[in-house]
């Protein structure tokens, strides 16, 4: 039976910690709670939408611009768990302190908020970083697979406490309003994400880098430069993540049109929060299947059964009628959305020269976000064209097909 030693469990945790922010503060109460702050300062709520998207495409390209410079100075010794820390505490501060911005301030919400998710994600540089110091090449893919698989399980448990808050405050059977409630539910995350991760800020450790020179940032730059001059020297990696740059986007884009798609088909909010939290639970188990068939049939063969799965998933939404159908496409989107992402980390962490590994996991970071772009823009024209959501889900195969032939021409890891 596979079990994961201290350092692995450690550093497994911060996924456990750090997905309550998704859950709680990307997706579900922050964006509803950023609507009312929006009215209530005197703003159209149709257009409190197109204010979140600014937000959220700020935070995107902050990242996008430093994730490959901070990920050169990362790969110094000793700088990796420097960069960590410090995008972790401002990630969980400014959670946190969503909790205290009144409620009619709603740029002062947005700029916290772009705050709080700069420092999430760019502490997930580092992070996804560190797989290559605290396991070894043929246990990859178990521990990265069961981080995900914490992530889901530890997502849900804060969420859950969160909305029961928020529901009794609604109900008037707590002495809070429904704002304080959401207000609370910031630090309640913050104080999740930050107690999970003191395991991993106690014991995980750089083991690779390179030593220290003088003028780090300017040869980090000079570093990134020769990266980017001599890319035919890395055409595995540089393949490999334009590959992921087309799959993951169709993955991203059923995660992200998900709840609009079954709101088109009629389903109710609650029941679209039930079928929400019931996929966490299925993509549990079935991250862990992932990391234990990758052990035995390669992680590049399961990254193209995913693939299969999620264009079976494309095919099935084209069809799709009643709340039975959509219970049935989140399932499936539940047994491989863990897998193909876990398994997309270690594979590229098997690949990558463990020296420079931060410095590539900013461009893994940077692919990661912009394939964020494309799918949303394809599935948005063709409804636009034809009418119909489910020809706009249905032409996402075409980022899966494109993914699926590039991954072919990617070398496997050496044994």
């Amino acid at each position: 039976m596979f079990k994961m030693n201290k350092t692995e469990k450690n550093w497994a945790f911060y996924d456990w910690g750090n997905s309550a922010y998704s859950m709680t503060v990307t997706s579900t109460i922050l964006p509803l709670y950023f609507k009312s702050v929006f009215v209530n300062g005197g703003g159209d709520a149709a257009l409190s939408t197109a204010y979140w998207g600014y937000a959220n495409s700020v935070s995107t390209l902050i990242l996008a611009f430093l994730a490959p410079i901070l990920g050169t100075l990362a790969d110094y010794r000793g700088y990796k768990k420097k960069f960590f820390s410090l995008f972790f505490a401002l990630g969980v501060l400014f959670t946190a302190l969503l909790a205290v911005v009144p409620n009619t301030y709603w740029p002062m919400l947005l700029g916290f908020y772009i705050l709080s998710a700069v420092g999430f994600s760019g502490s997930l540089i580092f992070y996804d970083a560190f797989l290559v110091d605290i396991t070894t090449e043929d246990r990859m893919d178990r521990v990265s697979t069961l981080g995900f698989a914490l992530g889901y399980i530890g997502s849900t448990i804060p969420f859950i406490l969160c909305m029961a808050i928020i529901i009794l405050a609604q109900a008037g059977k707590l002495p809070l309003s429904v704002a304080a409630a959401s207000q609370l539910s910031f630090v309640l995350t913050a104080i999740w994400w930050g107690i999970f991760t003191i395991p991993m800020l106690k014991s995980v450790k750089q083991k690779y880098g390179i030593d220290i020179e003088p003028n780090p940032v300017k040869n980090s730059f000079i570093r990134l430069g020769k990266t980017l001059k001599n890319i035919r020297q890395h055409k595995t990696l540089f393949m490999f993540l334009l590959a992921y740059f087309f799959y993951i986007d169709g993955v991203d884009t059923i995660i992200k049109m998900a709840t609009s798609y079954g709101a088109d088909l009629g389903i109710s909010t609650t029941n679209l929060l039930i079928i929400l939290l019931a996929t966490q639970f299925v993509a549990f188990p079935f991250a862990i299947l992932f990391g234990r068939l990758a052990e035995r049939f390669r992680g590049k063969t399961m990254l193209f059964v995913g693939i299969l799965i999620y264009t079976f998933i494309c095919i099935y939404a084209y069809f799709l009628k009643t709340t039975l159908d959509f219970w049935i496409l989140a399932m499936l989107v539940g047994t491989s959305q863990g897998g193909i992402q876990a398994l997309s980390r270690s594979y590229f962490g098997k690949i990558v020269p463990k020296d420079n590994a931060n410095e590539f996991f900013g461009f893994y970071n940077i692919f990661g976000k912009f394939a964020a772009i494309m799918g949303p823009f394809l599935v948005g024209i063709v409804t636009q064209m034809t009418g119909r959501t489910n020809n706009g889900v249905l032409s996402l195969i075409v980022l899966f097909i494109i993914g699926g032939a590039i991954l072919m021409k990617v070398a496997d890891p050496a044994p």
